[in-house]
């Protein structure tokens, strides 16, 4: 009970961190666009801005950045380049040369904690906005649990990655931050992950299913075998690629199959029970049942105590830590439906229902190219009403008790959600990846080489401690479902993810196909996230599925020889 209060009350802090981080980077981008717009700001021995503005008509990118000598020269070349200018909605390089380019240090710091904050967005709003409403969604289209998991509950987990995919596509036109960062991802949980859950329950001599464990991983070979075909010829037209989405809804099919036939023999054997009369099982499971219901009321107590030393802690901070948990989770509040019984509000709910469309409204007007401002302007009256009449309608169908209960009228909100998640989550993937392409131009690394481990990293970070845990304490069941994901995830994002992204450029490009930018570095990436599946494939048959340190040992292993490449290629 007291390292569940520990570990609430050290989320709390975080949380706190993340939200003071955001309020200060935000005061000192405030207080430095002040001072650099001062008039007097630039001295006169800035070389002639024709100069640069020539430099910028012949030459594309932001490529010549480093060869200038001095911050000042760097803030003027990145404000006139074309090449520098980001996709997002903040000018980092600018932000960076010319807002803080004689303190790097703390623009270095500022890029981090701005790195952390978009970080904990995304998986933030992934996590409690965007899974919550697929998981109700699931259940009120009677989902089974194996098709939801592969299918609804897959694009919640991998929404990170899925959305980091489209916004480096759809963004860049080259998608070459979202294949590093998709297939960085799948090499960092199906080696990493996979090995350490190996590791720590190695002792428990657990084993797996075999026929899913192979099924999972010839899948994911077969998957990587047809991404490596596209990268190998260069291009890919709209059916091709939606050829290759159509990999996944074969692999559910597949499980759906498995499900269905497992099920079957299950029934089987009730009834073979039935037929001879075993009734030895009836007082066992009344016995786990009335155990279950007394754990479960001992859990309750233990988690109202643990509610009330944790209220008891945080009502310290007061209204100050309310306060300052906003700036990060009210805009988010005011703009997402939320009809989950225990987030219930109200006025929240009336007020996001009104102001979704207008934030939908300015999202596209944002986005959009070569839009006029009637059109702009349009769009936004339309939102204006839509949200009026939603407003209306959520105030006089709602009661304060509760959310609505009836399927029929908890859909709309649900679609709502899913909606307005959907457009937060592309939202902050796509300034993430802008600020990892920035960064990328700072520090004179490929914005490739970021993807594939920070983006990757960042993203594969929920995955690492779900399946760890779930793994470590769930027993032999856990480990089971653990491995799953650490391929069908992996899997999803690559088939979904890249493939989705894959169809939304091929379509642009239609009837012409899509040319993929070949970086040479992916063929290095799919082959050892290839070789770490063989590996898996070779060693858990030979260990009768138990999951062993020897497993786990060469996986990580490979892993870091593939780092330690990628390392020595990058300093030589």
């Amino acid at each position: 009970m007291a390292g569940s209060t520990s570990s609430s009350t050290l989320k709390k802090l975080a949380l706190l961190f993340l939200n003071i981080s955001f309020l200060f980077l935000f005061s000192c981008l405030c207080l430095t666009t002040t001072n650099h717009l001062h008039p007097n700001h630039h001295s006169s021995t800035l070389p002639n801005q024709s100069t640069i503005l020539h430099a910028t008509i012949a030459d594309d990118g932001c490529s010549k950045l480093h060869e200038h000598p001095d911050f000042e020269t760097k803030c003027l070349y990145v404000k006139t380049q074309i090449g520098c200018r980001p996709d997002g909605y903040l000018n980092y390089l600018q932000i960076f040369y010319c807002n803080f380019g004689q303190f790097p240090i703390i623009a270095h710091v500022a890029i981090l904690l701005w790195l952390l904050v978009l970080f904990y967005l995304l998986g933030n709003t992934a996590a409690n906005y965007f899974c919550s409403s697929l998981e109700s969604l699931s259940k009120i289209l009677k989902l089974s649990p194996t098709i939801a998991g592969v299918t609804l509950l897959s694009l919640g987990n991998g929404a990170p990655d899925v959305f980091s995919s489209i916004v480096s596509f759809t963004g860049s036109g080259d998608g070459d931050v979202g294949l590093n960062s998709v297939l960085g991802g799948a090499f960092f949980v199906s080696t990493i992950v996979v090995g350490l859950i190996s590791i720590l329950i190695s002792h428990q001599k657990v084993s797996v299913d075999k026929s899913s464990f192979i099924r999972d991983v010839i899948f994911f070979l077969f998957s990587l075998s047809s991404l490596l075909a596209i990268i190998a010829i260069g291009i890919i037209n709209l059916w091709g690629s939606i050829a290759f989405v159509a990999i996944y809804f074969v692999y559910v099919g597949s499980v759906s199959a498995t499900h269905m036939n497992n099920v079957r023999k299950l029934e089987r054997e009730r009834d073979q029970l039935l037929v001879l009369g075993d009734t030895s099982t009836s007082p066992l499971l009344r016995h786990i049942d009335e155990e279950k219901i007394v754990v479960s009321v001992q859990d309750d107590d233990d988690k109202d105590g643990v509610d009330a030393q944790e209220q008891k802690l945080y009502s310290s901070f007061g209204y100050l830590g309310y306060l300052l948990e906003l700036p990060l989770s009210l805009p988010r509040r005011l703009t997402i439906p939320v009809v989950s019984e225990e987030n219930w509000s109200k006025p929240f709910a009336v007020i996001s229902v009104t102001l979704a469309p207008m934030s939908l409204a300015a999202l596209f007007n944002t986005q959009a190219e070569n839009v006029g401002s009637r059109t702009k302007l349009v769009a936004y009256i339309t939102a204006a009403i839509t949200g009026l009449v939603f407003g209306n309608l959520a105030y006089l169908s709602t009661k304060k008790s509760g959310p609505p209960n009836n399927n029929k009228y908890l859909f709309p909100w649900l679609v709502g959600g899913f909606v307005m998640s959907v457009a937060w989550t592309y939202l902050t993937a796509e300034e993430l990846v802008c600020l990892l392409e920035s960064y990328g131009n700072i520090l004179g690394i490929s914005p490739s080489i970021l993807g594939l481990t920070i983006l990757a990293w960042g993203n594969s970070l929920g995955d690492l401690i779900a399946n760890v845990a779930m793994a470590v304490n769930g027993g032999a069941d856990g480990a089971q479902i653990a491995i799953t994901g650490c391929y069908a995830g992996p899997m999803f994002n690559t088939l979904v993810g890249l493939g989705f992204s894959l169809v939304l450029s091929s379509w642009k490009e239609y009837p012409s196909s899509y040319v993929i930018v070949i970086d040479h570095s992916l063929y290095e990436t799919v082959a050892f996230l290839m070789v770490g599946l063989l590996w898996a494939l070779v060693m858990l048959p030979n260990k009768n599925m138990k999951l062993d340190r020897y497993m786990g040992s060469g996986l990580i292993a490979i892993y870091l020889c593939f780092l330690s490449l990628k390392l020595a290629m990058l300093l030589l």
